[in-house]
């Protein structure tokens, strides 16, 4: 039989087809008559489980735990590092994921610990309290807010905010992934959630649903997924793709530049989409590239080169693809390009394209360590200086075993290891609610206070903001309230 020829239809893939994308969902009692099919949808793909993990250390105190919370809040996969699981577990609930260690043993902060992080938040500090007997309530020390004659308890300064913070980046500057790359599916070190779900992420959507009768995968080897099948053009048909379900998050990419396929073909010109919509049938932003046969390659697919396409035409007065709300992604091997223009390097039967990788990437970097830092660390020693109008901080830094000495030498650690960061000065922490305006500062002269509440919200839009890449600062609030800041102006004017 050859490829114009009348082939025989397949009523039962394409209901199975229909079936797997919930397309018309009263359908899916279909599915038990098929047993070859893939998992029920309850098992469906959380869509953002491989795209990485916040890691907050010093997530039981005062920022710590507000981060925590903030983070969860808006659907970011969040990881503890704690020493106790079970005060954690009190102190933060049941739905972040809590690892034991411990920043001033640094044999603690294993790839367990940081597997799958992107991000780190440190909030550590050593503890300061009021001395014994020194009030009643033992209300906990106010940095100058609220002042008691303070003391330290438990472990040195030296060893949390120096050796502590340098044992943390140093774990951080082995296991980070790239600051210019996010992972989206990796492919040759699959997580044990793809192992097991990967039929029910991607599946086979072939011209079957148009009447043809190519056929095609999608299947994990040892280090690559493998995308093959044949491709026919009987019936009318002349493609076959493979494409996700819609990730049950949508995927934010608006920080990156566009996405990477790292990909080996047979020679053959492919074509990748991007969806937006989580409708079956709408508009996929679309890009087709060519393979070297038998040779790896990086498909760079720029955002703003994507074409709107809807059923194989172009749409004219599409808005450019949002890159905030990617619902779905696709492969395809197509018979033609665009608008009835035929694909030059495409030919029927057998095709094979290997995928390593899809990671979003972007030309600048985002910071990703951020570090708690405390306003008044390069005061101690330096000439006129006026002591009693410092905040007790300053007053009282070899007292409290040179605490704001050692946390200069932890922020310097970070800037010496070439990770982007963003060091976080704060004035007196209050435990009060926040939502003032903010005020930031350089050169480490400004005093006042700030909310607890304000400094964790600084630590999370850092991450989102080239702007606030490889800059320390210092903060506080001032009079006015206020349910706005402007994020790209605050982190814009300041220097690195």
């Amino acid at each position: 039989m050859t490829n114009n020829s009348r082939s025989s239809w397949d009523l039962c893939r394409f209901l199975r087809t229909l079936t797997y994308f919930e397309v018309f969902p009263a359908f899916n009692w279909i599915q038990q008559w098929f047993p070859s099919t893939s998992p029920a949808s309850e098992n469906s793909f959380t869509g953002v489980s491989n795209m990485g993990v916040i890691l907050v250390a010093g997530a039981t105190g005062g920022v710590g735990k507000r981060v925590v919370r903030r983070s969860l809040e808006r659907g970011y996969k969040t990881r503890a590092l704690v020493r106790d699981i079970a005060k954690a577990r009190q102190i933060l609930g049941n739905d972040v994921d809590l690892v034991v260690g411990d920043i001033t043993q640094p044999e603690t902060l294993t790839s367990l610990v940081m597997s799958n992080v992107v991000a780190v938040i440190c909030c550590t500090a050593v503890r300061v309290q009021p001395i014994e007997g020194d009030t009643a309530d033992r209300s906990k020390y106010y940095q100058g807010v609220k002042f008691y004659q303070p003391e330290i308890v438990g472990d040195t300064p030296e060893n949390v905010e120096y050796r502590g913070v340098q044992n943390l980046v140093t774990a951080a500057a082995r296991y980070l992934p790239s600051a210019n790359e996010k992972l989206i599916f990796d492919f040759a070190h699959p997580s044990t959630e793809l192992k097991t779900q990967l039929k029910n992420i991607w599946g086979a959507l072939d011209d079957v649903v148009m009447g043809g009768v190519s056929s095609s995968g999608f299947q994990l080897t040892e280090n690559f997924a493998l995308f093959s099948g044949n491709v026919s053009t009987a019936n009318s048909g002349g493609f076959a793709s493979v494409r996700t379900k819609n990730f049950s998050a949508a995927l934010d990419l608006s920080n990156y530049t566009g996405v990477k396929w790292r990909v080996k073909g047979d020679g053959q010109r492919y074509k990748v989409f991007l969806r937006t919509e989580s409708t079956w049938d709408g508009v996929g932003y679309s890009y087709s590239f060519d393979t070297l046969a038998d040779t790896w390659i990086d498909v760079i697919v720029p955002f703003s080169d994507l074409v709107p396409v809807f059923r194989a035409k172009s749409v004219k007065d599409c808005p450019p693809i949002d890159s905030s709300k990617i619902c779905s992604c696709q492969i395809m091997l197509s018979k033609f390009e665009y608008d009835g223009v035929l694909n030059p390097k495409f030919h029927p039967g057998n095709f094979a394209l290997q995928v390593e990788s899809i990671k979003a990437y972007r030309q600048g970097n985002l910071p990703q360590f951020v570090l708690v830092s405390s306003a008044g660390v390069t005061r101690p020693g330096k000439p006129g200086i006026d002591l009693e109008s410092e905040p007790p901080a300053v007053r009282l830094n070899d007292q409290l075993g040179g605490i704001l000495t050692w946390k200069l030498k932890g922020e310097d650690s970070l800037r010496a290891s070439g990770i982007p960061y963003t060091i976080i000065r704060p004035c007196a922490l209050t435990e009060e609610a926040g939502g003032k305006e903010l005020i930031f500062d350089q050169g480490d002269t400004i005093k006042g206070k700030i909310s607890r509440e304000d400094i964790a919200e600084i630590c999370l839009q850092a991450l989102n903001f080239e702007a606030a890449c490889n800059i320390t600062f210092e903060v506080k609030e001032g009079e006015k309230q206020t349910s706005y800041h402007n994020w790209q102006k605050l982190f814009g004017e300041l220097s690195q």
